[in-house]
């Protein structure tokens, strides 16, 4: 991998990663329509950073709120009272949130490893993930804020989370998805979305965290990996403040048609390349 591959995949993970068009599907997707031969080995260290150099980006974005939430819990576990104020049931409703894409994830672990190395099967999810968000804009009341967040909600879109694990289905689109699907509006379902992904981002970089001290290749390719967290960090802080200002006012509609195109061009793609 070059300098340049890495910032232009280090961009596309800071882009997608909180726009609801699927990081994971186009970090299996643009390498592959490119033709880039890639060490699989540095692969998966790359993506474990420019994935760390996302979570960077929202922690930094939502530092004040995550300060707050983070006193109310602790607060919380002193009182022995988890749901007596706003911040600190959101951090139970997070906790909540994050146990089904863990349990799922550890369950069915090998046919996700299968589906990053099939296009067709990341231009079928993203195809799911453009039906996610057609549903959610016609069946979504978004008529509730996320401080009215109970347990069921919380596990709903944790369940609708799962389905990310998956290269294609979008994070961000699945769990928007999922809380406008329980009567959230766009802006506030987007928000518990990026909240949400701090501990499975987390998590996901301390399973991975072993694997990668035991990788030759980390210092080797240090000036591609640092560039590309870098550049994930940087457009994914800008992304989520851009995302937000759109959502105030605009459809989800508008990713479903991306995800849809973008679908259909693997598929068309694939189909020429069998002849």
């Amino acid at each position: 991998m070059t300098v340049l591959q890495s910032i232009i995949l280090g961009f596309i993970q800071g882009l997608t990663e909180f726009l609801p068009i699927s990081s994971s599907g186009h970090l299996v997707l643009i390498p592959h329509l490119f033709g880039w031969e890639l060490d699989p080995d540095f692969v998966f260290i790359f993506d474990v950073l420019v994935q760390m150099g996302t979570l960077v980006a929202v922690i930094l974005y939502y530092r004040s709120h995550l300060w707050k939430i983070a006193s109310a819990f602790l607060n919380s576990l002193k009182t022995r009272q988890p749901f007596a104020e706003q911040d600190s049931r959101l951090g139970w409703c997070l906790i909540l949130a994050t146990l089904p894409g863990v349990t799922i994830a550890l369950i069915i672990n090998g046919v996700v490893e299968t589906a990053f190395k099939s296009p067709l099967m990341v231009a079928g999810f993203l195809f799911l993930t453009a039906g996610l968000l057609v549903l959610s804009e016609q069946a979504g009341k978004q008529t509730r804020r996320m401080e009215q967040l109970k347990a069921v909600d919380a596990l709903w879109i944790g369940l609708a989370q799962a389905l990310s694990i998956f290269p294609g289905v979008s994070r961000s689109g699945a769990t928007i998805s999922g809380g406008m699907l329980r009567g959230l509006d766009r802006k506030d379902s987007a928000d518990f979305s990026f909240l949400m992904s701090i501990p499975i981002m987390i998590g996901a970089g301390v399973y991975s965290l072993a694997d990668l001290a035991q990788t030759p290749a980390l210092f080797t390719y240090l000036p591609q990996l640092a560039s590309g967290f870098i550049t994930a960090a940087v457009v994914g802080y800008l992304s989520i403040a851009w995302l937000l200002r759109f959502l105030k006012k605009q459809s989800l509609k508008w990713f479903a048609l991306y995800c849809a195109l973008m679908g259909s061009l693997v598929l068309i793609l694939e189909y020429a390349t069998s002849f």
